[in-house]
């Protein structure tokens, strides 16, 4: 089973649903979240949606890479640079996407990891 855009569908009979639904480094057709919920992550959808997250990655570590020349260029217009600050924000909220899916699948921490929930959740420093 898997769910997409808020919508069930069965795709191989039937079977386990994850209790945890996999956000999608895509937007839906109205700019909603979109969501997957499977058993299965080597299906189509999750090979996919892991393709698309690593594009997504490597996309921003180019254009990080660009960003750093053309702000030492002093010749760089304002053109130039409002391009690049409207890529790099879009970099940014897919690479947070990417981040926030990523940690919503990491497994919960047992007895033995009590250190891990007394980290950091932010740059203020305030903890969980």
């Amino acid at each position: 089973m898997l769910l997409l855009l808020g919508v069930r569908l069965a795709v191989d009979g039937g079977g386990n649903v994850s209790s945890q639904p996999r956000l999608l480094p895509w937007p839906g057709l109205s700019g909603q979240r979109s969501y997957l919920s499977t058993d299965d992550s080597n299906s189509p959808l999750s090979r996919l949606a892991d393709e698309m997250e690593e594009i997504q990655l490597q996309t921003g570590a180019e254009l990080l890479d660009h960003a750093a020349k053309l702000l030492e260029d002093q010749k760089a217009n304002t053109v130039e640079l409002r391009f690049l600050s409207t890529r790099l924000c879009e970099a940014l909220r897919d690479a947070l996407r990417v981040a926030e899916s990523r940690g919503g699948r990491l497994p919960e921490p047992d007895g033995d990891d009590a250190e891990w929930s007394e980290l950091p959740t932010s740059a203020t420093g305030t903890s969980r």
